[in-house]
């Protein structure tokens, strides 16, 4: 009975698989309108009902989706980490950074996919957001690392709008207090500079200027490494 249960449970988690790995190659080809639960059975030879045993709706299908982006762009980002270890966490974090713009060119759609629906705080017990949260936390604890190595400028909390101030002040408790609320800022300031450049690219809206944005990001990384107080290495 033990290896019946066992081949079944091989066989629903190879079906489920084959079922995720549809729906990307349905967003690449297609885009997101096309990952639907009867587009997705399809294309797999499979009634939508019958897919309903397995993804119990479209969001559950879309969570397992957006888990596996996660997972995939942390791995790739943990793999330069490692690749740096032993080095000062300033090379570290610029080997991230250009590790996760890497990721996003060779996958416009999967990062357009994982970014298009923000995580929620109701939806703190989803597979999705754990799966975020993890990808946060790669750099979190990099940034929570140069602050304990040498604190970087922050600014006194008179410098900020006290909604702001109290809004980040909520927000620490994320990071379990790693970071003090103005180091938080500087870090949120960062990587909304960061990302919000790497969607202009990814979505070319900067093709009307520049036809290679990369030297566009290196030069945000350089002024992002003066905010953390850390020398600038050029890519190898």
């Amino acid at each position: 009975m033990t290896g019946t249960t066992s081949r079944r449970a091989r066989l629903r988690e190879a079906t489920l698989s084959d079922i995720r790995e549809t729906a990307r190659r349905l967003l690449v080809s297609q885009g997101a309108g096309a990952v639907t639960i009867n587009g997705v059975a399809r294309e797999i030879g499979m009634s939508g009902p019958a897919l309903y045993r397995y993804y119990a709706s479209r969001q559950e299908l879309v969570d397992a989706v957006t888990s596996d982006f996660f997972r995939e762009l942390a791995s790739a980002i943990e793999a330069a980490r490692r690749a740096h270890d032993g080095s000062p966490t300033g090379r570290r974090v610029l080997a991230m950074c250009r590790a996760l713009r890497r990721w996003a060119i060779d996958h416009p759609a999967e990062f357009g996919w994982v970014f298009a629906s923000p995580l929620a705080a109701g939806d703190r017990g989803s597979t999705r957001y754990r799966a975020g949260h993890e990808f946060g936390e790669l750099f979190a604890e990099q940034v929570a690392a140069l602050w304990e190595e040498r604190p970087f400028p922050v600014p006194r909390p008179d410098e900020l709008p006290a909604s702001l101030w109290n809004q980040l002040r909520d927000y620490e408790t994320e990071l379990d207090g790693r970071l003090p609320t103005a180091a938080l800022y500087v870090f949120l300031t960062c990587w909304i500079r960061l990302y919000g450049l790497l969607c202009m690219e990814v979505l070319h809206q900067l093709d009307f200027a520049f036809t290679d944005p990369e030297p566009v990001y290196e030069q945000c990384l350089r002024e992002l490494c003066a905010m953390f107080g850390i020398d600038y290495e050029p890519p190898a």
